[in-house]
């Protein structure tokens, strides 16, 4: 297999675009599209810190991640009307936090917070990969805000680098970047790779949905993923210099 049903190469992405300043209010912004997958990310700048972090002159980075009714083919009841958060958003929630942490120096930001909110509009695979390099884009405007606004000192250096997630995954024996659903679904190994923009990795998922997969086939997953979040690395500062 040299190519797939949407005609890519195994190592080629979706097309990528970051829309920022997508919405009106929140001191960060931007709309990300992984081909079909769409996730509306917002960054709240809010002056102060949890309680356990008070006194410590260091700021925070939380996420949460929410996927639409209607992201899907079929309608997903609201998380809020069951009453009950899920396992998955919970897990997609707090690495999304982790991500964004891993390029923050929180000691430059002063006692503030920063809340991400990752909405699944559409879901066609990568979810979670997109909620992170979108997220990133959005996290910088809020800190710039935050500087601006003089909440941030000026000059601090709050971020230390750039992050950004990519899926990668084995299909019909070939491993391949960027799976869309129906790729996804029949994965033979699937894994979600974070990586900052120097290319130090942040977090490894992976998972053999059926057969192990083996040392060579580990590495040619993860510089499939280093390949994928480079070109996303040059994106995302596009998108922040335009």
């Amino acid at each position: 297999m040299t190519t797939r049903a949407d005609s890519r190469a195994v190592d080629e992405l979706r097309p990528v675009t970051i829309t920022r300043n997508w919405l009106d209010h929140a001191e960060g912004s931007c709309l990300i599209e992984f081909g079909g997958t769409r996730v509306l990310c917002a960054a709240s700048f809010t002056p102060g810190v949890p309680r356990w972090r008070m006194g410590s002159g260091n700021g925070w980075v939380t996420a949460e991640y929410a996927m639409l009714p209607r992201a899907t083919s079929t309608r997903s009841q609201r998380e809020s009307v069951k009453g009950k958060i899920g396992g998955r958003t919970h897990e997609i929630s707090r690495l999304i936090g982790r991500s964004l942490r891993a390029v923050v120096d929180l000691s430059q930001l002063g006692e503030n917070s920063i809340q991400l909110d990752c909405d699944v509009l559409q879901a066609d695979g990568g979810t979670r990969t997109a909620a992170i390099t979108g997220a990133f884009v959005a996290l910088a405007d809020a800190i710039a805000w935050g500087t601006r606004e003089g909440h941030i000192p000026q000059g601090a250096t709050a971020l230390t680098d750039s992050v950004s997630a990519i899926s990668v995954g084995i299909i019909d024996g070939v491993p391949c970047l960027d799976l869309p659903y129906e790729e996804d679904v029949r994965a033979e190994t699937d894994m979600n790779v974070v990586v900052t923009g120097s290319g130090s990795f942040v977090e490894v998922q992976g998972t053999a949905e059926g057969a192990p997969f083996s040392r060579d086939e580990l590495n040619s997953l993860l510089d499939l993923a280093l390949v994928g979040t480079a070109e996303l690395a040059v994106l995302q500062q596009e998108a922040l210099d335009a």
